[in-house]
């Protein structure tokens, strides 16, 4: 790997980093409920300490709507692409090495990450499946968007099980599977609440619990939807579409479609609201639409942004394309910051003691906080901390951070 080299910054794609700022960013609005509170109230609107009021059922409405699954999958697809940016075809020896030793860092770090800072971790579950869709980046765009859009759909059809098999259930043990994952009890709640304010020992021990439990009850089937994804996202690469160079006409396309997509997403959420995010109703179908359709905001929210792009409006894109250039910095940054703010022991201990609003304007402030400190990072340096210290480790050899 002595002649591989990382990208230069006037070799980079623009509209790439444009979007993965806007995603990282819109993920930090999905997962502050669950940096703030139990990590039921992230399913559930209705529960305490986060439980939504018809002044305050906006925050939810805005987070749900138009960031949750949107902003995930739409860095998953441009994962996808990272794969094969940094390995190239599989016939390339060299960077197949070192696109398994970047994936092997990004397994330890999300470790570390999900153990120790916080459990809602993508990054363990990225390098999993990227060491599975590495093995397809030599695939046609073709056979990338069949076998990407099938497990896709797989993914979805098992969510959906529960929704299907629902009316089948034993009445005692759907309540206990609703005490456990969407109503647990004021006791419940509150012992979590403790533990977390508690000191860091505490927070440390409940923080892996839950992981664990993530893990068990969640991992293959986000494996699976994220795999899809990721070829998705290679193969619109390959066709040109996410480097920017498809024509106008397919964007606007898309630009539609995820309209519609988030019209018929925002129709669901107002029956949900009016069903009072009843159990019954959420899990018999109130997140199929957001599941379903949320690919074609993602391709949606991609088609403004490169759109934006070729015009040259700069002023919004430069800040954003300075984070997307920093997304692993700012990721792990946002999980330091919400957890300095709502766990006891290493923070200030506001777990459990925020409402909605609160929350929504604790993440704009950290949006700001990475829109100016990014640009201001990369005036003086090639990349990010976090991203020098990913690809020294990936490299196995000195890197220079610092603009020549």
């Amino acid at each position: 790997m002595s002649d591989i080299a990382p990208v230069q910054e006037q070799s980079r794609i623009k509209s790439l980093d444009v979007m993965r700022g806007f995603a990282v960013l819109g993920i930090l609005i999905v997962n502050a409920a669950y940096f703030a509170a139990p990590w039921q109230t992230g399913l559930n609107p209705s529960l305490p300490p986060l439980a939504v009021t018809e002044e305050t059922l906006w925050s939810w409405f805005v987070m749900h709507v138009f960031f949750e699954f949107k902003c995930i999958t739409l860095f998953s697809l441009l994962f996808g692409v990272s794969i094969y940016l940094v390995g190239g075809e599989r016939e390339d020896k060299a960077r197949g090495a070192l696109l398994r030793s970047r994936l092997f860092w990004l397994l330890i770090f999300g470790l570390v990450h999900a153990t120790l800072i916080w459990n809602g971790d993508i990054l363990f579950t990225y390098a999993l499946t990227g060491f599975l869709v590495m093995l397809a980046r030599s695939w046609t765009p073709r056979t990338l968007l069949i076998v990407g859009v099938l497990l896709l759909l797989i993914s979805i059809g098992l969510q959906s099980m529960f929704a299907l098999f629902i009316d089948f259930i034993p009445p005692p043990k759907l309540a206990e599977i609703e005490a456990q994952i969407y109503t647990p009890s004021p006791e419940s709640v509150q012992a979590t609440i403790a533990a977390y304010q508690g000191g860091l020992i505490s927070a440390t021990l409940e923080n892996v619990s839950t992981w664990v439990e993530f893990l068990a009850n969640s991992l293959v089937v986000l494996i699976i939807r994220t795999a899809g994804v990721m070829m998705i996202g290679l193969a619109l690469y390959k066709l040109g579409f996410l480097s920017g160079n498809a024509p106008a006409w397919a964007y606007g396309l898309f630009v539609a479609l995820g309209a519609a997509a988030l019209g018929v997403i925002g129709y669901q959420a107002w029956l949900n609201a009016q069903g009072g995010f009843a159990f019954r109703h959420m899990m018999a179908g109130g997140g199929f639409a957001n599941a379903a359709l949320s690919i074609l905001a993602s391709l949606g929210y991609a088609s403004v942004l490169i759109l934006l792009v070729r015009a040259g409006a700069r002023v919004l894109t430069e800040p954003l394309a300075a984070v997307g250039r920093m997304a692993f910095t700012n990721y792990l940054t946002q999980s330091l910051i919400m957890t300095t703010i709502f766990w006891g022991g290493r923070g200030f201990g506001l777990y459990g003691e925020v409402d909605r609003p609160t929350l929504m304007a604790i993440v704009v402030a950290v949006w700001v906080l990475q829109l100016i400190w990014s640009p201001l990072w990369l005036a003086r340096f090639q990349m990010g901390p976090l991203e020098w210290v990913w690809r020294r480790l990936s490299y196995g050899r000195p890197v220079a951070m610092a603009k020549a």
